[in-house]
């Protein structure tokens, strides 16, 4: 079964998040690419896709934004889970707002899953304009990943779609 994780990241974050992911799609035996959302043209050859974002603002990166809005007819027929990686600074154990839920947009592609994940918050990786609004945000600098948390989700979305996976194809693809 060959999966595409498509990830928008800025700062190299939300990036480690998807290698994490791929990680273990691979590990139960699918043939998984990560790609950027400027890499994909098509999504023909895939049999399901994971889409990642960043989120700056309250909102999914535009280069994930416009790749959803692109493809949304494709992606409506293929399995598709969601995450979204960002908002540092949640309190250990709290609830993560995922403005993929509020979205129209990526409701509108109908995923079968989404997931939330805390980021991370380095300064001195951020530029000027982004430094100022972190600090009018009272954001707290930190990495605040949960590998573990991230991990299980990416094991439950191998074994829904090995759960599902035709007989007939052979699943390991590597």
């Amino acid at each position: 079964m060959r999966v595409l994780v498509v990830v928008a990241s800025k700062h190299r974050a939300t990036a480690e998040i998807g290698d994490a992911i791929v990680a273990e799609l691979r590990a139960a035996g699918l043939q998984v690419r990560r790609v950027s959302p400027a890499e994909v043209r098509t999504f023909a050859g895939v049999d399901a896709v994971v889409l990642g974002s960043a989120v700056y603002m309250t909102q999914w990166m535009e280069s994930m934004r416009a790749l959803v809005a692109r493809h949304a007819d494709v992606l409506r027929r293929l399995p598709v889970w969601v995450f979204s990686s960002g908002l540092a600074g949640v309190a250990a154990g709290g609830e993560v707002p995922d403005p993929a839920r509020a979205s129209a947009l990526v409701r509108g592609i109908e995923p079968s899953g989404y997931a939330a994940f805390k980021g991370r918050l380095d300064p001195g990786a951020l530029g000027l304009r982004e430094r100022a609004v972190t600090r009018l945000g009272s954001a707290a600098e930190g990495d605040y990943r949960e590998w573990d948390t991230i991990r299980a989700w990416a094991r439950e979305v191998a074994g829904e779609l090995l759960a599902h996976a035709p007989a007939e194809r052979p699943l390991l693809l590597r």
